[in-house]
């Protein structure tokens, strides 16, 4: 297993698509360079924001190509290779393991309810079966299944599941799973904020940064989140984090990707839709994100 340090600001990467919902591969190198040149550390394609749960095998594996390919070695690539079945995780993440991903991120499994049993086992039989850095998914309102911290705590004690990112919005549980990586005995154990909000509250608690969504409007803003905390500017680490409320405000109006995608697409570059039926916003959110992004432009973010 090549170790990779767990650090900084990754964005949770959309997918681009054409009118006709195919990849719009073109701009998905777009993008990647977009993000890597705004200062962000590591690029994270095939999540939620990227719509890893509507996008086919073979889909993910063009996205995924595109994205190693276009790094180029720069920053670490995470993949988001997690499905509701074991069995093509592991094949999945397999492809990933061949086509140069750098670390693997798996969500819990959705839909069907999972006990912290059947959660431990598949995980565990995972990580036995890839020989990669693994990062745990724990997202439970989009999943139903939420990662126990005493689950995430067995699970830290095999070596290639280095980290988890949290997008429970419970930072109780957060701190949990930081416990955890203080009683792990064989090295770090890496936890990311999911939610963009509590990026730097992770940073000062002794996390290691966070996977955003919103730095696909923002990847230089909320790259310095991370830069501005290594450097000691813990206050304007915090005005910078604070910064991105905002947009944030107007997750309300639809899906948080379908909005973050669609305030991308308002910026000028061609990203297209969401794959439906996720794809509509109202009107009245498109007026909310309209003033977000002008307020913002007035305050120097990008």
């Amino acid at each position: 297993m090549n170790p990779v340090e767990i650090k900084g600001i990754i964005p949770a990467l959309i997918t681009p698509m054409n009118e006709d919902e195919s990849l719009n591969l073109k701009e998905l190198r777009n993008q990647v360079n977009r993000m890597i040149e705004s200062g962000c550390h590591g690029i994270f394609c095939l999540g939620t924001n990227g719509e890893g749960y509507i996008l086919d095998a073979a889909e993910k594996i063009q996205v995924l190509e595109a994205v190693v390919d276009e790094c180029n070695g720069r920053v670490p690539v995470y993949a988001g290779t997690g499905v509701h079945s074991t069995k093509e995780t592991i094949r999945l993440s397999r492809t990933a393991m061949d086509i140069g991903a750098d670390v693997l991120s798996l969500v819990t499994p959705g839909f069907a309810a999972a006990s912290q049993s059947e959660l431990f086992t598949h995980y565990e039989t995972i990580a036995k079966a890839v020989d990669m850095p693994i990062v745990l998914y724990n997202i439970p309102a989009r999943t139903g299944n939420a990662l126990d911290p005493a689950t995430v705590g067995r699970l830290a004690e095999l070596e290639n599941i280095v980290g988890i990112k949290d997008s429970s919005g419970n930072f109780v549980n957060l701190l949990s799973y930081l416990d955890v990586g203080r009683r792990r005995k064989q090295g770090g154990f890496a936890v990311l904020s999911g939610n963009d909000q509590l990026i730097i509250w992770t940073l000062m608690a002794g996390g290691a940064g966070g996977i955003a969504g919103c730095a696909n409007v923002y990847p230089r803003t909320l790259a310095s989140v991370y830069d501005l905390f290594i450097d000691g500017k813990i206050e304007e680490a915090k005005a910078m984090n604070a910064a991105v409320q905002t947009l944030r405000g107007c997750f309300k109006y639809g899906n948080p990707n379908t909005i973050v995608k669609t305030a991308v697409a308002m910026l000028g570059y061609p990203v297209g839709k969401c794959r439906a039926p996720f794809n509509q916003v109202p009107a009245d959110g498109i007026e909310a994100l309209k003033k977000a992004l002008a307020e913002s432009k007035e305050k120097g973010m990008a």
